[in-house]
């Protein structure tokens, strides 16, 4: 699972363990041993909110005009890391295998064995983030998550929760993929958008 954040600036903060768990009890996390974990508030036709406890990731940042070229050039050097490119020299990748020019921070989830204690990363590009316990406002959709479709996807939800009146964040948002590159069907995207305040999740006419 890796997600992107639109700007850069997230401060986290560091807690005791994440609620990461087997993808089996996921629906959508199918490529990986391990999956971010989740308890759904409310669900209508437009949008979910879930909460999330905190995690951390391995993250690295890239500035860019488009989402995709960011994705290609941050990907690699968290692959590098998750690869053996770390202090440790351990590999820590899983058994089974997002146009104004912005600074886009492309993530992957440390499996639960490094939450605590990850091996330090060898580039100094690469970097530890943490995302904070937290309710998010979520859209979910298929295809292939790129510079427009998540620009779309992106615009649907901030007009879905202005239209109820809901506050987020408005800041930044996340472009969550759970899918690799090799995957043709049945893939799963998501924008989230950090909950202010009490959710909202007025039930669908």
């Amino acid at each position: 699972m890796v997600y992107f954040s639109g700007f850069v600036g997230l401060l986290l903060i560091l807690t005791a363990e994440a609620r990461i768990g087997n993808s089996s009890e996921s629906s959508f996390c199918t490529e990986s041993r391990e999956c971010l974990l989740y308890d759904s508030v409310c669900k209508n036709d437009d949008y979910e909110v879930r909460h999330y406890d905190s995690v951390k990731w391995v993250s690295t940042d890239e500035e860019c005009y488009f989402m995709d070229k960011a994705t290609y050039t941050a990907f690699g050097r968290l692959f590098k890391y998750i690869t053996g490119s770390n202090e440790a020299g351990v590999k820590i990748e899983e058994k089974k295998r997002l146009w104004q020019s912005s600074v886009f921070t492309l993530s992957f989830l440390l499996p639960s064995d490094y939450q605590m204690t990850p091996p330090q990363p060898t580039d100094e590009s690469v970097y530890f983030t943490e995302t904070p316990d937290m309710n998010v406002y979520v859209r979910s959709y298929g295809g292939w998550m790129m510079s427009l479709t998540s620009s779309v996807n992106s615009m649907l939800l901030k007009r879905d929760l202005d239209k109820v009146q809901a506050t987020y964040n408005k800041d930044y948002h996340y472009a969550v993929g759970y899918d690799s590159p090799m995957k043709i069907l049945n893939r799963h995207n998501e924008v989230w958008y950090m909950v202010e305040g009490e959710p909202v999740c007025p039930t669908s006419s």
